[in-house]
């Protein structure tokens, strides 16, 4: 009876354990420094399972030690030792405290603000005026150009109008991987989003990698129906990552989070 609640906490964090690790990656800009502080949650509930208040559910309980943790270290993005690009430091300076922590709970991970409220010890109000903030902030945001990888014409279409209201200017769609090759050495873009499987069975991993050997501070968010696979902490994974159906939220806010940071790394096929 004693090993009951163990198992439950196991598998409870287990389930949602991907998701942490997809937002802490898009909070710092890196997967490493993402996955550092999924590891430092986990130790903190082995350590204190206490500290996992399962009456919130599973996936706030989870949240909620993460930022315990995040916000005990200072949410680690305006000091000189944080690892980011100078550029970043700088973008992030200029940002509302927690706008960007609320914005990715509500708009990547659909937190309700009741729930973004527990998880950030905010009242539901409070939670709501950081995502509103976070939406004007985002409009004065920077801008540059973005390449799409992606062969399905509905979705290539959809991705270039919601890229284009934000501001940002599209450099074109490439549906291969050699068609992407060419493009990005062409026009040299500022972003790239990608979706994973492409025209004539391509990927777009593989051409990821391949631009972003002479290019690799373009920072890439991929697009996936299935983003479990490429959040599992085994090797190199994406640091910015969409589920399929997306919403034009998610995209905004994965645009706008990415454009922030100018560093990448080659990820695993």
């Amino acid at each position: 009876m004693t090993d009951a609640p163990k198992v439950d906490l196991s598998s409870s964090v287990g389930e949602n354990l991907p998701y942490l690790r997809r937002y802490a990656r898009a909070l710092t800009g890196a997967q490493d420094r993402g996955d550092q502080y999924a590891m430092a949650t986990l130790e903190a509930i082995l350590s204190e399972p206490e500290s996992y208040d399962a009456a919130l559910g599973a996936k706030t309980a989870l949240f909620k030690v993460f930022h315990s943790i995040w916000a005990s270290s200072g949410a680690p993005l305006a000091d000189g030792e944080s690892g980011l690009p100078e550029k970043a430091q700088e973008h992030l300076s200029r940002l509302t405290f927690g706008t960007r922590e609320a914005l990715l709970l509500h708009t990547i991970e659909e937190f309700s603000f009741a729930e973004i409220g527990k998880i950030m010890e905010l009242s539901e109000s409070e939670s709501r005026e950081l995502v509103d903030i976070a939406y004007a902030e985002m409009a004065k945001s920077v801008f540059g150009r973005v390449m799409i990888i992606e062969d399905e014409a509905i979705i290539a279409v959809d991705l270039e109008g919601i890229v284009a209201d934000m501001g940002h200017k599209i450099t074109g769609v490439a549906r291969t991987e050699s068609g992407a090759i060419e493009l990005a050495r062409r026009e040299k873009p500022d972003l790239i989003l990608s979706d994973i499987q492409l025209a004539d069975n391509s990927s777009g991993i593989d051409a990821v990698n391949r631009i972003i050997a002479d290019m690799p501070e373009v920072p890439v968010i991929f697009i996936t129906a299935f983003p479990e696979r490429l959040l599992t902490g085994e090797g190199p994974e994406p640091a910015f990552l969409i589920s399929k159906p997306y919403t034009e939220d998610q995209v905004r806010s994965a645009v706008s989070q990415a454009m922030f940071f100018s560093s990448t790394q080659s990820l695993k096929a």
